[in-house]
């Protein structure tokens, strides 16, 4: 899958926004962060926030998805990109494409999450790996490090 300029800037958009999980000492959910473009401009972003709204569908992606949908006032994000400074998890995966969202690129990989004690790799062994969304791999590194200095500052208190 080809990815352009303005992709790796939108992903370094994503992958800054998971580190407001870092920003504070309120637990978040996790350092996950997305954002969503439409026709190249910024339309919404979002970062977990699962544990602060006692609400396990608070991820980043589901959070920039509501946001998009209030700003764009429909349900129907046709044309919109969204990109996730880890590879969505199943619930956040189809939500998307509930959306209609076009293309779904991602920083981190689910091995990344599950290596910080999330289970997103075991819930996609239900599913057929690999045909859903695009890695760049460009951004994986810094989004790795914040994954980390995520957990090391919640540790397993943090994760859900």
């Amino acid at each position: 899958m080809e990815y352009t300029k303005q992709d790796i800037t939108a992903m370094n958009e994503a992958v800054k926004l998971s580190a407001s999980s870092l920003e504070n000492n309120t637990l978040c959910g996790g350092p996950f962060g997305a954002v969503i473009y439409k026709d190249g401009q910024f339309i919404a972003g979002g970062y977990n926030h699962v544990l602060a709204n006692h609400d396990p569908s608070a991820h980043g992606e589901v959070m920039a998805i509501r946001e998009a949908c209030r700003k764009l006032k429909t349900w129907d994000l046709s044309g919109c990109i969204l990109y996730t400074s880890c590879e969505p998890c199943p619930m956040c995966l189809m939500t998307a494409k509930w959306a209609n969202i076009e293309k779904i690129y991602f920083a981190a990989d689910r091995k990344d999450a599950a290596a910080i004690g999330f289970k997103d790799d075991d819930l996609y062994a239900l599913l057929k790996p690999d045909v859903y969304a695009f890695a760049i791999p460009e951004c994986r590194k810094e989004a790795v490090e914040i994954m980390q200095k995520w957990l090391k500052k919640f540790g397993a208190d943090g994760k859900y």
